[in-house]
């Protein structure tokens, strides 16, 4: 492989990149407008935001369906930052 081969193969792999992390943010956008809506019912409810037994739900509902090849624990991992700044979203929007 010629290096301009290299560096054209390189280019569309990196646009690819660039579509699936516009995707993955509009997703995180979505997911946010609904961790929204929860922290609107849990406010009305007073109910806490932090809510380990949901979370490890999470967790296990994104782990058991993981076919790779990021592993298990990789997935975990950016679930939990996931989770963490949805928190905040919630934290947040329970303080208006």
């Amino acid at each position: 492989m010629t290096l301009d081969q290299a560096r054209e193969l390189l280019a569309i792999h990196r646009g690819r990149i660039d579509e699936i992390d516009r995707q993955i943010r509009d997703l995180l956008n979505q997911r946010t407008a609904v961790v929204e809506q929860i922290g609107r019912v849990k406010r009305e409810a007073a109910l806490p935001i932090y809510e380990p037994k949901r979370e490890d739900q999470v967790f296990r509902n994104v782990m058991e369906s993981n076919s790779g090849p990021l592993s298990s624990d990789a997935v975990k991992r950016v679930f939990e930052r996931i989770i963490d700044e949805m928190r905040t979203v919630q934290r947040d929007r329970m303080k208006d």
